[in-house]
Order: C-alpha cells, then sequence, then structure tokens
C-alpha cells in the first residue's frame, strides 16, 4: 500500500497543487494543504481503499485544509466568505469539473515558472521545481543535492517564504523575463530526468514515467523556446539517454552496465530524434552544457558494439564540459572516458581531489568508478574494497545487487581480498 500511495501521490500532486494555485494563490500555503491532504490519505487509504477518483480526494481534502486556514485568520475574513460561498456543504462534495481537469501545457510551465522566480536562489529554485511540479519526495531531492533530508526540508520552507515575500503570482511572466528563467527549468526538467532514470532509492532502477514527463516538460519548453540552444540540447540529451532505457534491466530487473547491453534493444526513433536536435543546434553558437552532454550521449549512440565506442572523442567533450560546467559528476565521467582512452591510472589520478569532498564520499559513485578504475588496473583488493562500500552507500537495490555482484567475482583471489584500507 506504501508504494501505492507514493506512486499515486507523485502523480497527483502537480494536478492538485495546480488546483489550489488557480483559487488561492500562494504556493506555500497550497503546498502544506496539500501536505495535509497526503497525509489524511496515508491514515485512511490503507483502511478505507483508494478513492476511485484519487485526485478529486485530494483536491477536495487540501482544499478544506486552506478554507480552515482561512476562517482561523481574521485577517482573511472577506476570502473566508468567498470560499465558504464557493464550496458549501462538507469534506464529501465533490469538487467541480475545473478543480480536477489536471494540469494542462500552460499550467506546467506556469509552476514551473512560479517555482523558478528571481527571489530564490539557483538550488533553491530547482529543489522547489522538484517539490512542486515533479512530486519527489524531499528525501529524493535531497539525495540529488547530497544534503540531510532536514537541510533540504528548511531550504524548500525558506523558498516559500521568499516568494510569499516577492508577491509571486501563478503567472507567466512577460516575454521579456521569460529567458532569464530558462536555465532554471532546465535544471529542474534534467534532474527529473536523471532521478527517472536512475532512481537514488528504491526496488526500479528506473522510473519510467518520470523520465518521460521529464521530456514530456522540455518538449514543451522548446515549443515555446524552439530557437533556444540550450533547450534542445537538454532535449536532444534526455531522448539519446533515454533511448537506450530497454537495454539497462535483464529480465530480473537486475542493472545491465553499458558494455553488456543489447544495443538492438536501444530506441531508434529516440536516437534519431536525438541527433537531428543536435545536428540543428550546435552549429548555431554558443555551446552549453546540455549541447554537449547531448553530444556524449550521441557518440554513445552511433557506436556499433561497447568497443567500438570513440573514447578519445568523448573525453575531449568531457574536457569541455569540466571548463563550462565542472561539478563531481562530470569529473567521475570524465575519469572513466580518460581511463577507457588512455589509461586507468590517469583516470584514477582525476578522482584524487574528490576524496577530500565530504559530500563526495557519502556518495556511493564515487567509490564504484573508483572500484571499476582500480579492476581495469588490476589492483583486485583495492577494486573490491570499493565495491563493497559502494554497495553499503546506495540506497537502489538494483545498483546494490549489481555491485555485490561485481564484488563477487573477486571470490577466491585470497585471504587479501576485500581489506578494508
Amino acid at each position: 500500500m506504501h508504494r501505492i500511495l507514493e506512486d499515486v501521490w507523485r502523480r497527483e500532486a502537480p494536478h492538485v497543487l495546480v488546483a489550489l494555485l488557480r483559487r488561492h494563490g500562494d504556493l506555500g500555503d497550497c503546498e502544506d494543504a496539500a501536505q495535509d491532504a497526503a497525509a489524511a490519505a496515508t491514515a485512511q487509504w490503507p483502511t478505507d481503499g483508494v478513492p476511485a477518483d484519487p485526485r478529486a480526494w485530494l483536491i477536495r481534502v487540501a482544499s478544506r485544509r486552506l478554507i480552515d486556514g482561512v476562517r482561523a485568520n481574521a485577517a482573511r475574513a472577506r476570502r473566508e466568505a468567498l470560499e465558504a460561498e464557493r464550496q458549501p456543504g462538507d469534506v464529501d462534495v465533490a469538487p467541480g469539473a475545473d478543480e480536477t481537469a489536471g494540469v494542462e501545457a500552460d499550467d506546467t510551465l506556469r509552476l514551473l515558472v512560479l517555482c523558478c522566480h528571481p527571489a530564490l536562489s539557483r538550488p533553491s529554485q530547482v529543489a522547489l521545481s522538484l517539490r512542486a511540479v515533479a512530486g519527489l519526495a524531499v528525501e529524493q531531492i535531497a539525495g540529488a543535492y547530497l544534503v540531510p533530508a532536514r537541510t533540504m526540508t528548511q531550504r524548500l520552507s525558506r523558498a516559500r517564504g521568499a516568494l510569499r515575500d516577492a508577491g509571486a503570482q501563478f503567472t507567466m511572466p512577460s516575454d521579456d523575463e521569460l529567458p532569464a528563467r530558462v536555465a532554471a527549468v532546465l535544471d529542474v526538467c534534467h534532474l527529473v530526468f536523471t532521478e527517472g532514470y536512475t532512481r537514488t532509492s528504491g526496488e526500479s532502477l528506473f522510473d519510467v514515467d518520470l523520465a518521460e514527463e521529464a521530456i514530456r516538460l522540455t518538449r514543451q519548453l522548446h515549443v515555446a523556446l524552439a530557437d533556444h540552444h540550450e533547450v534542445t540540447g537538454a532535449l536532444a540529451l534526455m531522448l539519446l539517454t533515454h533511448a537506450r532505457s530497454p537495454a539497462r534491466i535483464d529480465a530480473s530487473g537486475d542493472l545491465v552496465p553499458l558494455s553488456e547491453q543489447d544495443r538492438s534493444l536501444w530506441r531508434r526513433d529516440l536516437m534519431s530524434e536525438g541527433v537531428a536536435l543536435l545536428e540543428q543546434t550546435l552549429p548555431r553558437g554558443h555551446v552549453g552544457r546540455y549541447q554537449l552532454q547531448a553530444a556524449i550521449a550521441a557518440v554513445h549512440a552511433e557506436a556499433p558494439t561497447f568497443e567500438a565506442t570513440d573514447w578519445m572523442q568523448i573525453g575531449i567533450l568531457y574536457d569541455m564540459l569540466s571548463r563550462v560546467a565542472p561539478s563531481p559528476t562530470v569529473t567521475l565521467n570524465h575519469a572513466v572516458a580518460v581511463a577507457m582512452a588512455h589509461d586507468p591510472g590517469a583516470g584514477l589520478a582525476m578522482l584524487d581531489p574528490l576524496t577530500a569532498d565530504p559530500a563526495m564520499q557519502r556518495h556511493h559513485r564515487l567509490y564504484a568508478v573508483r572500484a571499476h578504475l582500480l579492476e581495469l588496473n588490476g589492483d583486485v583488493d583495492a577494486a573490491a574494497h570499493h565495491y563493497r562500500r559502494a554497495a553499503q552507500l546506495t540506497s537502489s537495490l538494483p545498483e546494490q545487487r549489481y555491485l555485490n555482484r561485481r564484488l563477487r567475482r573477486f571470490e577466491g583471489y585470497g585471504p587479501g581480498y576485500g581489506h578494508e584500507e
């Protein structure tokens, strides 16, 4: 039941928020009311069963939460009267069709742009959008940012307060203001896609619905800003990456690494569309991070086999990306490309600075990449140790099983195997 509730909430959260915002306006109040409705669902649905129309149920309960708040605040007496007139009766009264209609294309962009208000810092814009638009749990967002859940909760609370203080409205900005918010919106879409493509926790490696929702949002943005090079690059990146999804797990749901994937399962329609978008945008001027990442994905897509991959070209592209948008993730991927194109030792040397980063010391991928490169370099004991540490740190069960399978390959290498450093 918990998984059912989680799936329903993630699917319906944006619809509930939009329905509330259309009538009540304040994102903080609407999110609080939506969370109260989610808590009520958690308490009631295991006993009463999931309603036939969960969206209407959540909107109804959340609306009543807002009305109760209005009644508790004398300063909102006029609004209380208006809301009471609009929604007479008790909580069992079904919401109107306009309330349950859901999120239209313009509503989705409007909600994204609201969350990307200039009154907020970039990290707060992205985090708030992941929460409000994508319906991700605080723990998932915290995992993406490598911070504790409590820290993320506080950040989200401050962001809502800043929107309230700034008088932010559920409306689209002017044509002149819109481009300034595009970078934050793209970050949101990409992080949503990343969480869908490789879940940070849970029993499944990926969430197809979440990845495709990110692609849908990015398509809408591309329609609105067709000449924006980075929007085009971001859409190309998602399509080229998502094309590999059918080959990423086996019949048991276990992870299949890129080197072992059956490339005949890759979706050629998405690959062709992604390459066409990339060819459309690359020659037209400034090259940004999403275009470079899409170019890397295109090199993988065009290789008929893993062995035929042009790692030299990928390494050059990652070198460019590290200058345009440096990050620990870019360094990890760059190190792999250098190891494959040149020498595992050279890739390992690139990882050394990351080991001093406290955030990366808690991130399983640093240990997983280091283990892989150590294995390529023939250091069996050290590789085993790092595979074990990576498996301990990840919250993704498919990744954990994969890492443990890699670890078991070293059995029989002697008493030194897997020693603690």
